[in-house]
């Protein structure tokens, strides 16, 4: 029987990465770091935004940037489901790539929010003006 487990990390909208080689896995959790290997025994976890370490055999070890989510061990099967991710083998790159797709994402945010403003400002005055007739 293999010493190795599988990994599959889900996105709401495709898979996100395959593995079937994983020999260890380090997860973060808001109780702290666990480390998962392939014969302990079957867990449920729910993630906080870090980084999940997998080690592969083929493959040496990669890096997958998470968001909230949920992590299901069930034999030497791992489903890893999160909102949002981003693999790669460079911490650095990837530290730089979520860095700048969080700045994309409050820039989209503040903008956002600017236009609501107007909308609801506009949308107030127009009120007023009704009364006032």
């Amino acid at each position: 029987m293999s010493a190795h487990m599988s990994l599959q990390v889900s996105l709401p909208h495709r898979v996100l990465a395959t593995h079937a080689d994983v020999v260890r896995i380090v997860a973060e959790t808001a109780t702290g770091v666990y480390g998962l290997l392939p014969r302990r025994l079957d867990v449920v976890m729910v993630l906080v935004p870090g980084i999940l370490t997998i080690e592969m055999a083929s493959l040496g070890e990669r890096y997958v940037a998470v968001d909230h989510g949920t992590l299901v061990k069930v034999g030497r099967e791992v489903l890893v489901a999160v909102r949002r991710a981003r693999e790669g083998t460079d911490l650095e790159a990837l530290r730089d790539a979520v860095n700048a797709e969080y700045l994309a994402e409050r820039t989209e945010d503040h903008d956002l929010r600017a236009v609501m403003s107007k909308l609801e400002t506009g949308f107030l005055k127009r009120f007023a003006d009704l009364q006032h007739d």
